[in-house]
């Protein structure tokens, strides 16, 4: 493996790349700046309370709205919690959660692009069908085999993740030689599998939490930059995360002071998307990086 970024001059001219395009179902997106996607979680017991709406209509229209004007980018739609040890859920309560939520996003919302965060083929594409715009898949297609040719048929940009196991046991498997080389490795091996999928745009999270130790996120965080060797956007969701709370010896709920922070090293290191549960305070912290790298 030879692609890993060895100097700063080196990283330092993949990081500042000054267009990054995007194409949804015909539409072209383009990236100039750092985006903020906004999450909204139709489930119940997502690990941070806030994010919740679970199937609440008229709520879940408001706080789409209030992140909208706030200044979110993309609305990530999930109905399965990827907490660690989250509770299995059937693909028919995951459609039923999320689909109805997506039709009424778009009828009130109709250029507002929409992510449906799952890891089903099947649920990904009735949600395109209904109206999502972007596929966010925390195994990268390895927890449904069909997820891939599927993505690659709807013409939608593809969120691959990098995460081991699955949200039942992903913190079982945190074992690693070298955890840049072997993501960067996964990440190769992803794209080129997207590619013969026929999925044209591919953004990559390295997934920060997910069959992780605290050490290995913070490491990863401060080598993010590495990645952009693969010259496709990055995706960063570190949000009231348990990499933050911990440290702190704080709460979820009080953890939006060290998210900003890390928003922050996340943007300075190449991130081109910032998922989060506090649009405000992320475009805030992209505009303030903005006053840095205009």
């Amino acid at each position: 493996m030879n692609n890993i970024l060895n100097s700063s001059s080196e990283i330092e001219d993949k990081l500042f790349t000054p267009k990054i395009t995007l194409r949804s179902k015909g539409k072209l997106l383009l990236l100039e700046e750092p985006w903020v996607m906004g999450i909204l979680n139709v489930t119940p017991d997502s690990f941070f309370v806030g994010s919740r709406v679970q199937k609440k209509l008229d709520e879940a229209v408001f706080r789409v709205e209030k992140m909208l004007l706030e200044g979110a980018k993309i609305i990530d739609v999930g109905g399965y919690s990827s907490r660690p040890g989250a509770a299995m859920v059937s693909v028919e309560e995951e459609m039923d959660r999320i689909l109805p939520v997506i039709e009424k996003i778009k009828i009130h919302f109709p250029d507002c692009l929409v992510s449906i965060d799952t890891f089903r083929a099947n649920v990904a594409k009735e949600a395109v069908h209904v109206g999502a715009d972007i596929v966010n898949d925390i195994s990268a297609g390895d927890l449904d085999t069909e997820m891939l040719e599927a993505v690659g048929k709807l013409s939608v940009p593809y969120i691959a993740m990098h995460m081991r196991g699955n949200p039942q046991n992903m913190q079982e498997k945190t074992g690693y030689e070298n955890i840049i080389l072997e993501i960067a490795q996964n990440f190769s091996r992803k794209l080129n599998q997207c590619k013969k999928a026929g999925i044209n745009d591919v953004i990559l999270d390295p997934g920060f939490g997910f069959s992780k130790t605290l050490e290995q996120n913070y490491y990863i965080l401060k080598k993010l930059s590495y990645f952009k060797i693969n010259q496709v956007p990055i995706l960063v969701g570190l949000s009231r995360k348990s990499m933050i709370y911990k440290p702190l010896d704080c709460t979820p709920e009080e953890a939006l002071n060290g998210t900003t922070a890390l928003n922050m090293v996340a943007l300075t290191q190449g991130a081109n998307i910032l998922r989060v549960h506090d649009v405000k305070e992320a475009v805030e912290t992209v505009k303030l990086y903005k006053q840095i790298y205009p």
